[in-house]
């Protein structure tokens, strides 16, 4: 089923945290692919998203950089009051563009960028929150070939987010946490 991708993006707000813990409780150290996660934060604070995400997984996180080269094995978290973008040449690429859907970093936009970059090779996960952003990003994706994924609404703390995703793209995979991480889990090192 995840045959031939090369990169995951995720999107989370309200309830991210508890979501991507258990999540990535089923995901290996030896992924062969980068992970990218967009969660919802204040603009101005200082982000321990990355130290707590190191407690909470197997693979190695990175807070994004400008510039920063994506790398197989890695979990990158977006900085707060920056979106994130991938560029063609999968690199990441930060900006201080206005908020979409009152967020920034919003996962529109990272999902948007990592379509045109990836293509068929990306799979998109929406996962709990209290907007709807991601929903059109997720569509960008399944567009441009990739792999549409949301978390199932009913299992969301907030299920805004992921009802807003299957509106927007009906036929996306809908999955527990669980069955998303071993989904991920799956992608490893041959």
């Amino acid at each position: 089923m995840a045959a031939g991708i090369e990169a995951v993006v995720m999107g989370a707000s309200w309830g991210g945290l508890a979501a991507v813990t258990t999540l990535f409780s089923k995901v290996p150290w030896n992924v062969a692919v980068p992970i990218v996660l967009c969660q919802h934060q204040y603009p101005h604070a200082v982000s321990n998203l990355p130290a707590v995400m190191r407690t909470r997984t197997k693979l190695r996180v990175i807070e994004i950089e400008d510039k920063m080269p994506l790398e197989p094995g890695n979990l990158y978290v977006c900085p707060p009051n920056y979106h994130t973008l991938i560029e063609r040449d999968r690199h990441f690429a930060l900006n201080i563009d206005p908020a979409v859907m009152y967020c920034r970093p919003a996962v529109d936009v990272l999902f948007e960028s990592a379509a045109e970059a990836y293509g068929r090779t990306l799979a998109g996960i929406i996962l709990t929150g209290a907007n709807e952003d991601g929903a059109a990003g997720l569509l960008h994706v399944s567009r441009c070939g990739g792999m549409p994924i949301v978390q199932k609404p009913s299992t969301a703390e907030v299920a805004v987010m992921p009802e807003g995703a299957l509106r927007r793209v009906p036929w996306a995979q809908v999955m527990t946490l669980e069955e998303i991480g071993d989904l991920v889990g799956s992608l490893v090192a041959a």
